[in-house]
């Protein structure tokens, strides 16, 4: 049987899913149809998103991955989609504020209760990423409007290993310099780093021992102190070949929180410009609740604070022959 582009797409589905509240009141609001959709791109594209993340967990489980292999290539280009499909999510506000405020009058309390707070989707992607329940702003309230079935998918998301759980696991598996292992060469990187510190800058080193050391690591961050020492490792030595991969997923990390907060604050910026002070039609507090979900909802934050450890290339340490070797840079014996 010949395969056909309409039914293929289910066109027929896609096209009769709009069903504006204004024609059912029988007062008509053209603005309507763009908001509908709008937020079925949306969460169209957070389908996409969902598929790309379960795909990059499913590989970052395995008990073993080669840094060097097309499975990370695999995992770099997934997530490097992902950063591309946000930035198109952050793009398409510019369309919704084609929309006036009074645009949106025409039509905006027909939907009550219904608002883009019960986008479960949204939220069980945010737990699969990695956020955490205790790290949610307004968490006493944030399944409180969804259908009973979109609570028990979030509340599994979040009882699963989160793709930040599984790079906490993959980083303490790097072969390079643990501690212990090489102490001498992160003394020389801690003196190293002392000393590139401004007098106001000082407080830096008892930071520096939480996050990179096993005795004084601070409890309730994400990362251990081996993960985070293979990630600041891989971010001063991403020079080396068999660690530009691994560099690039640690971007690819950031990029995708830096690309969410940028959505987060379009669609603040959004909602502030079309109601004001007014408060959401799912009830709640509108903008202020956008700015503190924006202000809190930093996934990966553990990961660019180790931005802050980093020294001047030409201070850096010379590795040890070993590790070189490791690196594929020497002749093994």
């Amino acid at each position: 049987m010949e395969v056909h582009y309409h039914d293929y797409l289910q066109l027929e589905k896609i096209l009769n899913a709009q069903a504006p509240e204004s024609d059912r009141h029988q007062l008509p609001a053209h603005n309507e149809m763009l908001f509908i959709v709008i937020h079925q791109a949306y969460e169209l594209w957070f389908k996409q998103l969902h598929h790309e993340v379960d795909s990059v967990a499913a590989i970052l489980r395995q008990p073993a991955l080669n840094d060097n292999s097309p499975e990370l290539q695999t995992i770099v280009h997934r997530l490097s989609r992902c950063v591309t499909i946000l930035r198109v999510l952050v793009h398409q506000v510019d369309i919704m504020e084609t929309m006036t405020p009074m645009d949106f009058l025409d039509f905006r309390d027909m939907l009550r209760p219904a608002s883009g707070f019960q986008s479960w989707q949204f939220k069980e992607l945010e737990a699969k990423l990695g956020l955490k329940f205790e790290q949610r702003h307004g968490k006493e309230y944030y399944t409180s409007q969804l259908k009973t079935e979109h609570v028990v998918i979030i509340k599994e998301a979040e009882s699963s290993f989160s793709l930040l759980q599984l790079l906490n696991s993959w980083l303490e598996r790097m072969p390079f310099l643990k501690e212990g292992a090489d102490a001498g060469f992160w003394e020389a990187y801690k003196k190293s780093y002392q000393s590139s510190l401004a007098e106001a800058e000082q407080g830096n080193l008892a930071v520096f021992e939480e996050v990179f050391s096993d005795a004084n690591h601070s409890a309730g961050r994400s990362l251990s102190p081996a993960a985070c020492r293979a990630a600041l490792f891989i971010m001063l030595y991403r020079g080396y070949p068999l660690l530009q991969l691994p560099f690039q997923l640690l971007n690819c990390l950031l990029e995708i929180d830096e690309q969410l907060s940028s959505w987060r604050y379009r669609h603040m910026n959004m909602v502030h410009r079309m109601i004001g002070m007014r408060i959401g039609t799912g009830g709640s507090t509108g903008k202020d609740y956008l700015k503190g979900a924006a202000d809190k909802h930093y996934i990966f934050k553990e990961i660019a604070q180790l931005n802050s450890f980093l020294i001047e290339r030409r201070k850096l340490p010379v590795l040890p022959v070993a590790v070189e070797i490791q690196l594929g840079f020497r002749a093994g014996r």
